[in-house]
């Protein structure tokens, strides 16, 4: 028999008085575009999913039982809110290699680079505070500082990234907390910051004392080209950079990381431990068994082979397949390409269209912090196998012809 207080729960909980916080919070497109791509036949360009026929699944199975071997209850205990020291000791060296000196006491573990966000809106950001970013920009971003219910001051990006040149007078006239940017082969646009633009970028955040956040979870993930030097290398201690194992080894671990002075550092720690105390001690040990000799780069090496071979078939069976008039990004790395419809359509307008048709895309005007983009779409060419990328893209140039 139901109780009357269940036969009321709806109206007693929408009578509730939730934080303004809570109150404008909205979903995640990408998170209720996911729903819809779990039907059957659907082929999923929608998703930032790593390929999960390529997760080191042996490897991490090993690495479990010697995390218990070799550090019997440690593992399973509470630990420091900074990381495991041997972990961060490892990231400290591994680092270095793509540009980023950090210490021991630079390096705060995270749950996923998510949280790292998240920590740099609980330090950086009050109500009305300015962030500049590009456009697009990376979704996750904005719902971390949209918390904080902070505003954002966008500045254009072309093939070169974002167009350092808008950066000054926007820091004049708007006053920003800090200069926001996803440096290597951008989420959503697949787009590198070139290494010009990074050393003016990181000459007007000195000049003006802002920081600067490098968002870096794909920067081990280049396929083709010369390595840029990290903005960290280029401003060192002026550049807070946030890096990830989810797209190099497992999303479902949630180990990330940032690498900041250890001044900053701190601060992020005394933040962190009211949101968890510390992030998950078995997946840090796991990981740190799996890195410690080499396996990471081995494994680095196998997926870039595969994401190299989609990401080629995928700009292969557009050129095939599209009408005149779509333009698409071709990246160097990463997980994304951009498609640019012409103006008179919607990406919006379509989805439903192309889920009808068997395929499934993000639009683009998430990603845009002050509006626009609806012309655009974001594609992810690594989850799906290279005969599914060509049937994926063949079903949504059918509906693109149909339009243009």
């Amino acid at each position: 028999m139901s109780s009357p207080v269940n036969n009321r729960v709806e109206d007693i909980i929408s009578s509730w008085q939730l934080s303004e916080r809570a109150s404008e919070v909205k979903a995640n497109i990408i998170r209720e575009i996911l729903k819809i791509t779990r039907r059957p036949n659907i082929i999923s360009f929608a998703g930032g999913l790593p390929a999960p026929e390529l997760f080191p699944l042996e490897d991490i199975k090993e690495a479990s039982r010697n995390a218990i071997d070799n550090f019997g209850a440690s593992a399973l205990q509470y630990t420091l809110s900074f990381g495991i020291p041997e972990l961060r000791e490892w990231l400290s060296q591994w680092i270095k290699k793509y540009g980023t000196d950090a210490t021991e006491e630079e390096i705060l573990i995270t749950g996923g680079s998510q949280q790292g966000l998240d920590l740099v809106g609980k330090v950086f950001l009050d109500k009305g505070a300015v962030v500049v970013t590009e456009t697009p920009t990376y979704l996750g971003a904005l719902q971390a500082f949209n918390l904080y219910q902070a505003k954002y001051v966008a500045v254009d990006m072309d093939s070169g990234g974002m167009v350092v040149e808008q950066v000054e007078d926007r820091i004049k006239e708007y006053n920003p907390r800090l200069i926001y940017v996803v440096a290597n082969f951008q989420n959503p646009s697949g787009i590198t910051l070139s290494y010009e633009r990074r050393k003016k970028l990181v000459a007007i955040a000195e000049k003006y004392n802002i920081p600067i956040v490098d968002d870096n979870p794909y920067g081990q993930l280049r396929f083709e080209g010369e390595n840029v030097p990290s903005l960290k290398s280029i401003g060192g201690d002026l550049v807070i950079e946030l890096g990830t194992f989810s797209k190099i080894i497992s999303p479902g671990l949630r180990i990330g990381w940032i690498a900041a002075s250890k001044q900053v550092c701190n601060t992020f720690e005394r933040m962190k431990q009211g949101s968890d105390l510390h992030t998950n001690t078995f997946a840090q040990y796991v990981i740190y068994e799996f890195v410690k000799d080499g396996a990471l780069d081995r494994h680095i090496e196998k997926i870039k082979e595969s994401y190299r071979e989609r990401r080629e078939v995928m700009i292969q069976a557009m050129e095939e397949s599209f009408p005149e008039g779509v333009k698409f990004t071709r990246p160097q790395g990463g997980l994304f390409l951009w498609i640019t419809l012409p103006e008179k359509l919607s990406a919006t307008d379509l989805l439903d269209e192309a889920v009808q048709n068997g395929v499934a895309y993000v639009p683009g005007y998430p990603f845009f912090a002050q509006g626009g983009g609806h012309n655009t779409m974001r594609l992810n060419f690594s989850n799906a196998k290279p005969d599914m990328i060509i049937k994926g893209i063949q079903r949504l140039g059918e509906v693109f012809k149909k339009h243009i």
